[in-house]
């Protein structure tokens, strides 16, 4: 749980990118009580934040105007957000993403203190995040167009590409993306087949900005319609398989899926999962990692999938 110095500082920030917000919001937002909002006021204002307090229904607090903050302040638990969140980036298969991450760190180290910067850069020197690699994109700028139509809500005109039909032009209204098993997936209605649909985005391209706008059904969640969907396509497969540890070293190893967490079973000889994948290669490359041993029950296919990954490692001894 976050300390009361980073609460504070979290509702300077908030009142910096609200202008004004009200008691009740700000002790929503943190989870606490409106006493303990007043407190931190009370620690902002004897820091020097010159603070504004409109009381009435449609009051609240806000910043001066005209007072300026500090161009950045981080807590420790911030900055190592922020750097693992730059690591990770770096592993989802964006091929523009390398220069835009450096400029990121960069902007970022220059505006903050020593001892921070020096924390920035030891956890980009020692810390890696695996992610599985990303398949290469057909519009390397898709990731980014889509990103901006799912946030402001405006449909997108399409070339999705299969292996059946070829190039076939699609207007869709993008709810949501998801990145999962090394894939990017775009989530919304598509108006060609009149209904909801996931898209894989190494399949997309030419994608355009329309000016036609669209509501998101409330509480819409991209990451569970995305489960669902690839339950229903044809190229989903059904996986079985024991692992050979307990129960929590399992669900730790797991904890990138809640689906697969989720269905995990204690047998007497190890932990049952089973869940689903659309590519035996991927799964097989997955299963390469795992610290455990494991047993595949089926399919035959990602036993297949699993001797050629291994034929191939051993064939690197060579």
């Amino acid at each position: 749980m976050s300390g009361p110095t980073t609460r504070v500082l979290t509702v300077l920030e908030l009142l910096q990118a609200h202008g004004q917000i009200g008691g009740a919001e700000l002790a929503e937002r943190l989870g606490v009580d409106r006493r303990t909002i007043r407190r931190y006021i009370t620690v902002l204002e004897e820091l020097g934040i010159p603070i504004m307090t409109e009381q009435g229904r449609y009051g609240g607090y806000r910043l001066v105007a005209g007072f300026k903050l500090p161009p950045m302040m981080f807590t420790e638990e911030e900055t190592l957000a922020v750097s693992l969140g730059l690591l990770a980036a770096r592993q989802l298969g964006l091929t523009d993403a390398a220069p835009a991450i450096a400029s990121v760190q960069a902007k970022l180290e220059r505006v903050m203190p020593a001892n921070l910067k020096k924390r920035v850069r030891g956890v980009s020197d020692t810390t890696r995040v695996i992610l599985p690699r990303g398949e290469p994109s057909l519009d390397d700028r898709s990731l980014q167009t889509l990103t901006v139509a799912a946030e402001a809500m405006r449909r997108v005109g399409l070339t999705y590409h299969s292996e059946d039909h070829g190039g076939i032009n699609r207007s869709v209204d993008p709810y949501g993306l998801v990145f999962r098993q090394g894939r990017w997936y775009l989530t919304g209605f598509c108006h060609l087949r009149q209904a909801m649909r996931s898209f894989r985005l190494d399949r997309i391209s030419d994608v355009q900005l329309l000016d036609t706008a669209f509501q998101r059904p409330p509480d819409f969640d991209a990451a569970d319609f995305l489960t669902e969907s690839l339950r229903s396509w044809g190229g989903t497969h059904e996986v079985s398989l024991l692992l050979h540890t307990d129960r929590e070293s399992a669900a730790a190893v797991l904890s990138f899926h809640a689906s697969c967490a989720e269905g995990l079973e204690q047998r007497d000889d190890g932990i049952l999962l089973n869940t689903q994948t659309d590519s035996f290669e991927w799964f097989a490359w997955w299963l390469a990692q795992l610290p455990f041993r494991f047993t595949i029950l089926k399919p035959d296919g990602l036993k297949d999938a699993v001797r050629e990954h291994a034929a191939q490692l051993l064939a690197s001894c060579d």
